[in-house]
């Protein structure tokens, strides 16, 4: 019987792993899928009082001007379609850790022990720092933001024949919120202030890889300023104090980053002194002399 050339046997050998990798990527995502499907099941059982949490923001906004806290359904599938939304963004949120372990089990047996000791603190933060972003946007900021855009309402008035006014009647403007764009607004905004606080998580893993510096966060700094501004009055209506509030939330979050890759580099540098394999850059070296 033939033997199969050496360069074929070689071949044969390098694609089991990939094939065994495939296999068991296949495997995380559909246990990932099924405990999406499961939450996302179990949100829509509950859609309801889901629904009310989210709208406590615009209820408080309404009670305060003595208004009555109700949402319109314009489209006659549009409160199905808000339960399906719900459901969606609630089967991620509880399916998240399911996510998150499988995502860790499939990338753990590629990192050595000091990698894996390095990478699980940053996916428990993650979405720890994710829902206190949230948590932030459902209690200072949703509540500045919708009584800012219901201050725009006015009452009617109607002028009576015996009375002079400049103007006449004038017309009311009264919120008849719709309640599937209430919906996603608000959830725009929690996964906004969700996502912006991950930012102490991403630089600080960039720091630990060296793909970043302290010094080189904060010589940009004057740039990320500018970065915090600009998504600050993209995130958030235009409300001053609510832009003031966003842009010195994220920017101490910057700061405590570059503090967090300081901490870092300090860390390395003293076990590579203690190793023996710490050398001087030249710039230190002559800043030394």
């Amino acid at each position: 019987m033939a033997k199969k050339p050496a360069q074929e046997e070689e071949l044969d050998d390098s694609s089991a792993p990939l094939i065994e990798h495939l296999a068991e990527l296949r495997s995380r995502i559909i246990w990932s899928m099924l405990a999406f499907i499961i939450a996302m099941v179990l949100c829509y059982t509950v859609w309801k009082p889901i629904y009310n949490i989210l709208t406590q923001p615009i209820c408080a906004a309404l009670d305060a001007r003595g208004q009555n806290c109700q949402l319109q359904i314009i489209k006659l599938q549009e409160g199905f379609f808000t339960a399906i939304n719900i459901s969606f963004f609630g089967g991620f949120v509880l399916a998240f850790p399911v996510i998150g372990y499988q995502l860790w089990r499939f990338v753990a047996p590629g990192l050595y022990r000091s990698e894996k000791a390095a990478f699980l603190p940053f996916l428990i933060a993650s979405p720890v720092m994710f829902a206190i972003g949230a948590a932030f946007a459902y209690y200072v900021i949703l509540p500045m933001a919708y009584n800012f855009f219901l201050g725009f309402q006015q009452a009617p008035v109607v002028a009576t024949p015996d009375e002079v006014t400049a103007t006449g009647n004038v017309a009311g403007i009264a919120f008849q919120g719709s309640m599937q764009e209430y919906l996603n607004l608000t959830i725009k905004f929690l996964l906004a202030f969700g996502l912006s606080f991950q930012l102490p998580v991403a630089l600080t893993l960039l720091g630990k890889a060296g793909l970043v510096s302290s010094s080189g966060l904060a010589s940009v700094r004057r740039y990320a300023v500018v970065g915090i501004l600009v998504l600050a009055a993209i995130a958030t209506p235009p409300d001053v104090v609510s832009q003031i509030v966003l842009f010195s939330v994220v920017y101490a979050l910057y700061e405590v980053s570059i503090q967090l890759v300081r901490r870092i580099e300090k860390r390395r540098e003293a076990e590579l002194r203690a190793q023996g394999l710490w050398e001087e850059d030249e710039e230190t070296e002559e800043a030394a002399k």
